[in-house]
């Protein structure tokens, strides 16, 4: 889908262009009738208009579905992709169905809800619009891939617009439609976002690097070629039948190492990599021993996404080795992962030829089983929106359990997420983590391939304090759900906010119901527990102990508290849901029964 258009037609011919499609992608041959008639359609309904660039309307339809053509898609893709714009034109949603059928139909319903949309991550408002978008692409995976390709065909081709106009698509496509190609395994898509919305947002910077690369070919050819004969030479000699490929990295990733290490890009060195490709996994850790024969590897740049494959799918070794005294990727996969690699999950929904359609589950990759969750849990606006970022459209990460299990987890995930992720009961009880053997707090943020080891006490419980610092929708969702239910304290600020907007009334009536279920009382016994001022704690009943009151957490009657054994101050009285309390040493044996002796007041 990534390659771009360019008609050898005459542009104000709109047969000879259909032609040119049927003759470019002949496996479209059955379905011929059925576009044409939708090609014919869009034609009629469209007949004389022309867009703001002066060229004639149906040119963008008609570049969509070549797009959607490189990736095989089947003809209610073609169809719904010509006449995406269908409602613009006056078209009916009951005319699309009885002319091309309910898939047609429902594939343009789910795209015309998302494509007049300005989706800006920058602003909460637009959680809603993002929102719309990708449950649609829940119900049928074709309404993204017709949106990508239209998005595709927008930022391809937006040079005559004004510099404002092409900072805000490029902003966009770098913001949602680049992360969420690569989240679908879309890499060619997902560079080509990320290149383009570097052209139009820091031209400057594009040229710089595009100079960069232009220059000293001769050079660099000699250089890879070396390489290449080397590997080529030892591969054979273990039978091994491979094709290697060379390239430069694409422009956006050049763009980060140089921000990343504050470098000019002709500073950086490893801008270049080798691609080999091969027939069995097994061959594909072999050649990674033929390489870290022949060049010393880098430390830490070995991943194994075979072992550990990504969740859009994506397989692959990546290994980065010093040849020639410079920095050198290379990637060892087989062709079956580079076909994944480069088209992700629509190279599971490829038209097949003759009347089979074999399409496999969308249900095997991550990001829609995440949808699915998020559709069905109905979160706010602001977690959804930072469900989105941090989650489905962020980078990840992979740790393990101390028995080697492998957990994924969004960049930025501390101990209490991955906590939940082995299981809610742990989670519940985390007072520390293990990283690597060593003790972290449980709020530093995890790197990939730590050793995570849980530490739990069974007096412990989750607090407001860790839903404030919990980075995954699982994590929050539990921690709110026990708070919920558990804690007599916890207001729910966004139910709170529900309430204040439907009631109108900002005050009295939440004021009341706050109060209410902070203190436990009906109204009209608020005035009297409210005014005791209880400062004597019983402890394991009785009331002659010497108690100190921490000063971390100051727990005030009616907080619920917890007592602590130290050795020079008698009980510590903490907060019960205080973190230094909940991490403290020996936890399980130094806390005492501790409650508000509130008989002093009566």
């Amino acid at each position: 889908m990534s390659k771009n258009i360019i008609f050898k037609s005459d542009e104000s011919d709109p047969q000879a262009l259909i032609q040119e499609f049927f003759e470019d992608y002949p496996h479209y041959e059955a379905s011929k009738d059925k576009i044409l008639e939708a090609w014919n359609f869009l034609l009629s309904k469209s007949d004389g208009k022309v867009r703001s660039c002066g060229k004639p309307y149906y040119l963008h339809p008609l570049r969509i579905a070549f797009i959607l053509a490189q990736g095989e898609f089947d003809e209610e893709c073609i169809i719904a992709g010509l006449l995406h714009s269908a409602y613009s034109l006056g078209i009916t949603k009951e005319e699309i169905e009885k002319k091309f059928g309910s898939g047609v139909c429902n594939i343009i319903e789910g795209t015309s809800k998302i494509m007049n949309i300005s989706i800006t991550s920058k602003t909460l408002q637009q959680a809603d619009a993002i929102r719309k978008m990708l449950f649609a692409m829940v119900d049928d995976v074709r309404v993204i891939f017709v949106e990508i390709a239209e998005r595709l065909d927008r930022i391809r081709n937006i040079k005559n617009l004004e510099a404002a106009k092409q900072r805000e698509i490029a902003a966009e496509a770098l913001d949602i439609w680049a992360p969420l190609a690569d989240r679908l395994g879309m890499s060619a898509e997902k560079n080509e976002f990320e290149d383009l919305s570097l052209k139009y947002s820091n031209p400057d910077a594009y040229q710089q690097i595009k100079a960069v690369i232009s220059q000293k070919k001769d050079e660099r050819a000699a250089y890879l070629e070396n390489a290449v004969s080397k590997i080529q030479a030892e591969a054979d000699k273990l039978g091994i039948q491979i094709t290697i490929t060379s390239r430069a990295k694409h422009f956006y990733s050049i763009y980060q190492k140089m921000r990343k290490r504050n470098k000019e890009a002709g500073e950086l060195f490893d801008l270049l990599a080798l691609r080999i490709i091969c027939h069995k996994n097994s061959e594909c850790y072999a050649l990674v021993g033929i390489v870290h024969s022949l060049w010393k590897p880098l430390d830490g740049r070995f991943k194994d996404y075979i072992a550990m494959p990504k969740s859009n799918g994506y397989q692959s070794l990546h290994t980065t080795v010093m040849c020639e005294d410079r920095p050198l990727e290379i990637q060892i996969r087989t062709q079956k992962m580079h076909d994944i690699a480069e088209h992700g999950v629509a190279s599971h929904w490829l038209y097949k030829k003759g009347s089979n359609h074999d399409f496999v589950s969308q249900n095997n990759l991550a990001i829609f089983n995440q949808l699915q969750e998020l559709r069905d849990k109905q979160e706010s606006d602001e977690n959804f929106f930072q469900t989105l970022k941090n989650e489905l459209l962020g980078n990840e990460i992979f740790v393990f359990t101390p028995n080697g299990e492998v957990k994924q987890l969004p960049e930025g995930a501390n101990a209490i997420d991955f906590a939940y992720t082995v299981h809610s009961a742990i989670g519940e009880k985390i007072v520390g983590a293990k990283a690597d053997g060593k003790i972290i707090p449980i709020t530093q943020p995890l790197k990939n391939t730590q050793i995570i080891e849980i530490l739990t006490n069974p007096q412990a419980h989750p607090t407001e304090s860790q839903l404030k610092v919990a980075k995954t929708s699982k994590a929050r969702q539990r921690i709110h759900a026990w708070l919920s239910a558990n804690d007599p304290t916890f207001v729910d600020k966004n139910s709170q906010t529900k309430n204040e907007s439907e009631s109108g009334d900002h005050s009295g009536q939440i004021s009341a119901s706050q109060n209410e279920k902070k203190h436990g009382h009906k109204k009209g016994e608020g005035e009297k527990q409210i005014a005791k001022n209880i400062t004597r704690v019983k402890v394991a009943g009785l009331s002659n102990f010497m108690v100190t009151f921490a000063q971390c957490c100051r727990p005030k009657y009616p907080d619920p508290i917890a007592g602590y054994v130290s050795f020079s101050k008698g009980v510590m009285i903490h907060r019960a849901d205080c973190l230094n309390y909940l991490r403290a040493e020996n936890i399980e044996r130094r806390t005492i029964p501790v409650e508000w002796d509130d008989s002093e007041n009566e």
